[in-house]
């Protein structure tokens, strides 16, 4: 008879509420929670062997990220993907990393160079199907290192907070045949063109990069119809996401 495991083992020295949040948002980015899946708030108390004010917190963060939907008294269940959300995070990032891009391919090349193709050759060791977490996150690594370089950490975590939407697109093409390769070469484009100081090749390197995942929207949406939703335009910001008219019980 299969031995049933255990809670979670959680870090007591920190938050715990934090920490279930985290967990619960690396595996909505990484699809391994599906849109769609409903969250049962007792399988999750069991789960990390908490009580249900945590787990209740946790929702309550990750329904103001946009990825999950609370229902009072019904259910809560993972968002699905919001194409209008993810334009505007593109955009958003474009807009940023550009500028970026500019200013280190002036002022530190071979510095950022150098930094970013440790991060490109750690990448291509683990380009492989079986190790797709690994891969996406030296990926968020290496645009990290455009926001650190030129000075613009605040600015990384305000990406990052608004990019779950579009990280879960591109989670979703990572394994589409050709991909992996595609954003090997796109890295090593941007690198060699920083490295000669080229901002416009930097530039249009850059752009070509971040436009992938999008630029195939509906392919991503005919493959998984119930994933993905047009959404209604956000008139007041990237924040605005969803029903902030309900609140978790």
């Amino acid at each position: 008879m299969a031995v049933k495991a255990g809670p979670l083992v959680l870090d007591r020295s920190r938050q715990v509420a934090v920490q279930v949040y985290e967990i619960l948002k690396e595996r909505i980015l990484s699809v391994s929670l599906e849109p769609g899946a409903v969250l049962s708030r007792s399988v999750l108390q069991e789960e990390f062997g908490v009580s249900q004010t945590p787990v209740r917190d946790a929702l309550l963060r990750l329904q103001e990220d946009g990825l999950v939907d609370i229902f009072p008294q019904y259910a809560t269940r993972v968002s699905r993907i919001d194409v209008n959300h993810a334009r505007q995070a593109q955009f958003l990032r474009l807009s940023v990393e550009l500028e970026a891009i500019r200013r280190l391919s002036l002022q530190a090349p071979k510095e950022t160079a150098d930094a970013m193709e440790m991060v490109l050759r750690q990448q291509e060791a683990v380009a492989d199907q079986s190790t797709y977490d690994r891969f996406d996150s030296l990926d968020r690594e290496f645009h990290r290192i455009l926001y650190e370089g030129s000075g613009n950490s605040l600015l990384w975590r305000v990406i990052r907070d608004q990019s779950g939407h579009l990280d879960r697109l591109r989670r979703l093409n990572l394994p589409m045949p050709g991909k992996m390769i595609s954003l090997l070469a796109d890295h090593r484009r941007i690198i060699d063109a920083i490295r000669l100081g080229d901002v416009e090749a930097a530039a249009k390197a850059l752009r070509v990069h971040l436009s992938g995942t999008l630029s195939i929207i509906d392919v991503i949406r005919e493959k998984y119809p119930d994933f993905v939703q047009d959404g209604m335009p956000l008139s007041s910001g990237l924040v605005m996401h969803g029903d902030r008219s309900i609140s978790a019980k």
